[in-house]
């Protein structure tokens, strides 16, 4: 293991050196789109780069030369594409663009994907894991049995101590567990502190996992869907009816605009699909059989004074926004955690993948989930499900995902376009769940066209509970300045139902000026993931000038909560690596308030090439691949040989 203490040793040196060097390197202190940093911490690209990798060896180098960790490090990573440049000239605009004339985008496609099971060759079976039980598959199974076979091909141990054996008692995945030291004895027995596993019994500290019963049924398509038949049926119902009674409509309107007028509100109230017929009951008859929960009587969503933490992620690729970093973001302060979002139809389908965006901690007290679709049926049918089997406290439909992949099925920002189909939605929805619907749009789909204002009085009728108002449209993605002005107006329009700002806040500073104007909250995605601390920066109103040892220490906290979610095996180890390297793909844009000449810090900013104020400050704000898997180096161990990593994102947002 990376011990922290010798990052700081024989560094100064050469940080001042490059330092110096870089005052008459010729280069601009202050350029346009760029943060402003103290001139004597700036430097260039290949100065930095050369003092990351110099120090590196030179604090590693006995165990480098003994194990390539060094020359390893450097095959484990793709080769990172090139920053894009500030295009100031309108004329080289589509100098960015390619050849068939379609605009660059924000993400790495085509990357290497590597399955978690690819550094696991060779697993030891689960009937030896699970105090040597006997095997159901024989002769025919292709895991280890031999223990001691098993352990002479095992990698190494990464540390002594096993954070989930010194946290529950036990530790699940026994002798393949990465840190199976601390709780194996000499002969290969797996070793329990009994305390621990009585103070631990009964508890889950995770819930709404998908249970294989209800997997079997969503496959089968057994599942029952009552509320959502009485709610589509009767939409379909209604339409129907309508068409059927034109004609009457029209023989009315010569008679008299008074007696079609009363024609269509009797009409109208006898077909609502609020009210469904009535049906033999057996047993005992209670409110909910004959009176359907108003409105007014659901769980109300906090409305002032509150942080919705939101993580905007991608659908199909879950990266930032999981569990353990929301744990994470709960320890600094944020109030409402939101699930990453997940697809209507394959949470119907019983995908595991999908279902796992749903998992909630215990620490999250107030936590909703996130979906995706574009059809009033598996709309309503997805809510009923995620009613009636998980524990949440709130639904938000994602109607601002940008995405084409998305978008062009008309879900996300479609459904802003498609308001028919969003009303059925809505209302579907929200028939058939006991607990608040919340909505989350953009300001539009075109740059210059607004829409949001027009939609929110409609969506007040329909009976959203929250609305979240991101201000940018669908073209801006997440480049240039978000439109508070315009979230000012649309707040005004939305009241008195609770409208969230969500924009460019990355400081307290911010989160001040967006209570200004009027909104009940604010939702924090980037900003979050630059720097989870901003939730404490917003409750005590200051900048926080945080250590890079309290940095790695964050780190280490997601370390544990990831080996605790995804398993302290190889596995486990490696997905909580892949995902910890998205992180830092965000998390290197910070600027320590130290070197900063202007505080705060904006989100639009490039950080420049800068040196930090011991080494391992500056490899923190290295944006090279092959840095942040060093940085999961000293928390996970050495890379396997086979690993490759590229972020997804490529910071699109510095325009």
């Amino acid at each position: 293991m990376f011990q922290r203490e010798d990052w700081g040793k024989g560094s100064e040196g050469v940080m001042e050196t490059a330092a110096s060097d870089t005052a008459g390197s010729g280069r601009d202190v202050a350029v346009k789109g760029e943060a402003a940093i103290k001139p004597e911490f700036l430097t260039t690209k290949e100065k930095f780069h050369g003092f990351v990798d110099s120090e590196w060896q030179g604090s590693k180098g006995e165990q480098a030369s003994d194990n390539g960790t060094v020359e390893e490090t450097k095959e484990a990573c793709v080769e990172e594409p090139e920053a894009k440049k500030l295009k100031l000239d309108p004329e080289e605009r589509t100098k960015g663009w390619k050849q068939d004339g379609k605009r660059l985008r924000g993400q790495n496609k085509s990357r290497p994907h590597t399955k978690p099971t690819t550094y696991d060759e060779k697993r030891l079976c689960l009937s030896v894991i699970q105090a040597n039980r006997e095997c159901p598959f024989g002769d025919k199974c292709h895991f280890y049995h031999d223990v001691a076979e098993y352990m002479s091909s095992k990698p190494a141990d990464i540390g002594e101590s096993c954070y989930l054996y010194d946290t529950f008692g036990k530790c699940a995945y026994g002798l393949s567990c990465r840190f199976a030291k601390a709780h194996t004895t000499p002969d290969f027995k797996t070793m329990e502190n009994t305390d621990l596993v009585k103070a631990c019994e009964g508890k889950n500290p995770v819930k709404n996992s998908l249970s294989k019963d209800l997997q079997n049924c969503l496959r089968k398509r057994s599942v029952s869907f009552k509320k959502s038949r009485v709610a589509t049926e009767g939409e379909t119902q209604v339409q129907t009816s309508v068409l059927r009674a034109l004609p009457l409509i029209h023989t009315l309107s010569v008679s008299g605009r008074k007696y079609r007028q009363l024609f269509l509100h009797v009409f109208f109230v006898q077909s609502s699909p609020d009210k469904p017929p009535p049906v033999k009951t057996v047993g005992p008859l209670t409110d909910a059989d004959v009176i359907k929960l108003r409105q007014c009587e659901k769980k109300q969503v906090l409305i002032s004074q509150l942080f919705l933490l939101k993580i905007k992620c991608f659908p199909l690729f879950p990266q930032c926004g999981n569990l353990p970093f929301r744990r994470v973001c709960k320890r600094f302060g944020a109030d409402i955690t939101c699930g990453e979002m997940a697809m209507c139809t394959n949470l119907l389908q019983g995908q595991q993948s999908e279902w796992a965006l749903l998992k909630r901690h215990e620490s999250e007290d107030l936590f909703g989930v996130q979906v995706e679709g574009c059809f009033p049926d598996t709309m309503t049918r997805c809510a009923e499900l995620i009613n009636n089997n998980t524990d949440v406290d709130f639904v938000d439909i994602n109607s601002g995902c940008p995405i084409d992949l998305v978008y062009k099925k008309g879900g996300g920002c479609g459904l802003m376009t498609r308001t028919r189909k969003f009303e059925q939605i809505v209302k579907g929805m929200n028939y058939v769940l006991d607990v608040p619907l919340t909505v989350k749009i953009r300001t539009g789909v075109q740059e210059k066209s607004n829409i949001a204002h027009k939609l929110i009085p409609e969506m007040k009728n329909w009976g959203v509970s929250m609305i979240t108002l991101h201000g940018r449209s669908r073209e801006q993605r997440y480049t240039k300045l978000a439109d508070w002005d315009y979230i000012t107006t649309c707040s005004k329009l939305a009241s008195p139902v609770p409208l969230f700002g969500n924009g460019d806040i990355l400081s307290y500073e911010d989160a001040m000026k967006a209570r200004e104007t009027g909104v009940s909250g604010i939702m924090i995605a980037r900003g979050a993931l630059i720097k989870p601390w901003i939730f404490t920066e917003i409750k005590e109103s200051r900048h926080w000038d945080i250590s890079s040892s309290e940095r790695l220490d964050i780190l280490r906290d997601f370390t544990n909560f990831g080996l605790e979610h995804w398993g302290s095996d190889t596995r486990g180890v490696e997905k909580t690596r892949t995902f910890m390297l998205e992180w830092l793909s965000f998390m290197c844009r910070y600027i320590p308030v130290g070197l900063l000449e202007r505080v705060p810090q904006k989100i639009n900013e490039r950080p420049p090439y800068y040196m930090g104020r011991n080494y391992l400050e500056s490899l923190m704000a290295s944006q090279n691949v092959g840095d942040w898997v060093r940085i999961s180096e000293m928390l996970l161990g050495p890379v396997p040989k086979n690993f490759n990593f590229l972020p997804k994102h490529k910071a699109n947002a510095y325009k």
